[in-house]
Order: C-alpha cells, then structure tokens, then sequence
C-alpha cells in the first residue's frame, strides 16, 4: 500500500513536469518491538522498534543507489533540505546538514547520538558502540554492545573487562551530551542520582 501511495506522488510529479527538480524524503516513526528483546511497544533504547527510523533522500544533486551508513537525527533533515534548495540554515536550528554524508565527503556529521526515554533510560551511540543505562527499583542496568558485530544487540559487553574502557569512555560522552542538550537532573531525578552514585 505505502509503494502505491508513494508511486501516486511520483507519478503525479512526473506529470506535472516537477519529478527532476524534487527532493523526496521518506522516513517514519521507529515502530513497535513487537516482541524484540521481549518487548511490545516503544519503551526502549534498542534500535528494532525504539531509536532507529528509515531515512531516504531522493532527488537533484543525491547520488543514486547508494546507502550511507552514519549517525543521524530527524532533525538534521532541515538543514539538509535548505543545503539541496541552496538556502541558508536558519540561526537557531540544532540539526546539522548530512549533504557531506550524502555527497561521500565525509563518512559522518556526527561523532555520536543521545538518546532518552522517559526519566528512565538514556543511551550513547557512536559508530560503532551502544550504551543503555537505566535504573528499575533504585537499581541501575548497563549494556553496552558492539554495533558493528552485534546489530541486533543481543550481546551486553558491560561486564567484559576487555571492554572496560570503551565502556568508561561512553560513560564520559554520555554525561558530556547530558550538558551539551542541558538536560536537568530532575527530566531523570532516579536515574541521574543513581548514575552519580555508580549504582
């Protein structure tokens, strides 16, 4: 159903001679679990039905076929969108343009992602590591996973010593971004107090 209704839309650019000089971008919400990691809903961090959503661009001046692997937030569709019509990025907008990634400039715009759900959990993504940290009944729950090897985060490195200072230094980002989104202990009164205490 989605493939005829997004046909309809080309098909009525193409008629109307606009298709060549139209950026179309396709993306959604992140879905439900339904039953990944045993959840249903979307009260998590993990990618499968909780952060990750589709992002497509398509249009004059966007390289075909071709898929880009990089950090990106929802946000940074704006700017992107003002750098393919040539127009200045308004004062003010926190998105940054992805025209090197899709240009093959560069591989990334971003060295990593922060993530939150509620007061609850908060998450760190950089190319190639995760961290989810949360806190249930005054306790907190670390896993950290290699996205690289292990996509479907199904493998908790937390406890691995090998894995300590990765471990550490996501810690360090996590808390970093805290400052960087100014985000008040109170948004995750448990959580904050909790973490603070190493618990």
């Amino acid at each position: 159903h989605m493939d005829a209704q997004i046909g309809r839309v080309m098909e009525a650019l193409r008629e109307n001679g606009r298709l060549e000089n139209t950026v179309i971008v396709f993306t959604s919400d992140s879905g439900l679990a339904v039953g990944d990691h045993g959840l249903m809903g979307k009260q998590n961090l993990y990618d499968a039905g909780g952060v990750h959503v589709p992002l497509i661009f398509s249009g004059p001046g966007i390289p075909k076929g071709v898929k880009r692997v990089a950090l990106v937030y929802t946000m940074d569709i704006y700017p992107t969108l003002c750098g393919l019509a040539g127009a200045d990025v308004p004062e003010g907008v926190d998105g940054l343009s992805l025209l090197p990634v899709i240009r093959g400039e560069k591989e990334q715009v971003r060295e990593s992602l922060y993530f939150a759900y509620c007061g609850i959990q908060r998450g760190l993504q950089d190319a190639r590591f995760k961290l989810i940290e949360s806190v249930h009944a005054g306790r907190r729950h670390t896993q950290l996973f290699d996205m690289g090897k292990d996509g479907d985060e199904t493998r908790n490195l937390a406890d691995d010593p090998e894995y300590r200072e990765v471990l550490d230094r996501m810690r360090a980002e996590l808390l970093r971004q805290k400052d960087v989104y100014q985000e008040p202990d109170d948004a995750g009164p448990e959580l904050w107090e909790v973490f603070g205490k190493g618990g």
